[in-house]
């Protein structure tokens, strides 16, 4: 009878476990990055998903993920993943924004929320929702799978005490920042991370801004623009997506979609925290080496609050959905605000009571 029951008891775990296992699709998808990943924090995030997606479903789902230019061209995921070239691929939202204007705001709003702030709003205040109304007509549903903390403000070769100094400037700038830079009249361009360095080194930029200090260090910026001026007013959070093919994504069990979801989930606060546990090391290297660290004045981040006011006054008379997010967005900071200002100690409140 004990044998029976034992044999009746593994017969009943291996069909249940069987059954479990089957609802898990098999993926082997390639996944084109839209960043190198030796980029701390930036680049090495999706190879980490990708991993932890191997583990938890058994092997089922194998994302492999291709370094930028050796698939598809480093910025041009959106599109390929889009027309349906590729299932999936990964990306800081933003790049694609000529087509889908609002996807800018997806990947980093100036003056918007900063990371955990934009979580929440994404998570608790209909962001997603917004998400895939955004992206959906395009045939691409992208799942939120990468937050980091706010990028430098940008690495110049003169110093810019003014915004009166940001005239003429050559400046690289992703996203609608680029725009709000160009109301300073400066010459705003868009290139790749890995041409930066050499751009500034010959003169052919004057400045640029791109990523997380550690990133920027990477990029060897200190090497070629001593001044570096904060805070990323332009880029609170940055934001990166696994875009996947809409058809390829619905055609996917729920149990596949919930383990790829809820690993990208994992993924935001491992980005979140890998992000934020090396920046200081990062900004006291730069100190050793002589770099010479600036704040943005309160006249200078006004201006620029300014001009991003006008910016935005314009994207939204231009596109209904992006005045949509941003609406969504600005009521929840308006409402996240009651909270933020008091609940937290300031930032520099050991300074103020005099901790060395």
């Amino acid at each position: 009878m004990k044998k029976s029951i034992l044999a009746t008891a593994v017969t009943l775990s291996l069909v249940t476990s069987t059954a479990v296992m089957a609802e898990i699709d098999t993926l082997r998808w390639q996944v084109p990055m839209a960043f190198p990943s030796t980029l701390t924090a930036l680049g090495d995030t999706m190879p980490w998903v990708a991993d932890q997606l191997r583990i938890v479903s058994g092997g089922a789902i194998d994302m492999r993920v291709a370094e930028p230019g050796t698939v598809i061209p480093a910025l041009s995921v959106f599109e390929n993943v889009s027309e349906g070239n590729i299932d999936a691929g990964y990306s800081w939202m933003g790049y694609e924004r000529g087509l889908v204007p609002a996807a800018a705001l997806f990947g980093a709003t100036p003056f918007g929320p900063e990371s955990a702030d934009f979580v929440a709003w994404m998570t608790h205040h209909g962001g997603q929702e917004l998400l895939e109304e955004t992206f959906h007509p395009f045939n691409v549903h992208p799942v939120l799978c990468g937050v980091i903390s706010p990028e430098t403000a940008g690495w110049f070769r003169e110093e810019v005490p003014t915004v009166e100094d940001l005239q003429g400037l050559r400046f690289r700038a992703a996203g609608v920042g680029g725009e709000i830079f160009a109301e300073f009249g400066m010459s705003v361009s868009l290139l790749p991370g890995g041409e930066l360095y050499q751009a500034l080194e010959t003169g052919v930029l004057d400045a640029t801004e791109f990523s997380l200090p550690t990133v920027d260090e990477q990029l060897g910026f200190y090497q070629v623009a001593p001044y570096l001026y904060l805070p990323g007013w332009h880029q609170p959070t940055t934001n990166q997506y696994l875009y996947i093919n809409l058809d390829t994504w619905n055609g996917l069990t729920d149990q596949t979609r919930a383990i790829i979801e809820t690993t990208c989930m994992a993924g935001n606060m491992h980005a979140l925290a890998r992000a934020e546990a090396l920046q200081g090391a990062a900004m006291k290297r730069f100190e050793e080496r002589g770099t010479n660290i600036r704040t943005y004045s309160d006249e200078q981040i006004a201006a620029f609050y300014e001009a991003t006011q006008r910016v935005f006054d314009r994207l939204r008379a231009e596109d209904d959905m992006f005045d949509e997010v941003l609406e969504s967005m600005e009521a929840f900071q308006a409402e996240h605000r009651a909270w933020r200002e008091v609940g937290y100690l300031p930032r520099d409140w050991m300074t103020r009571i005099g901790v060395e």
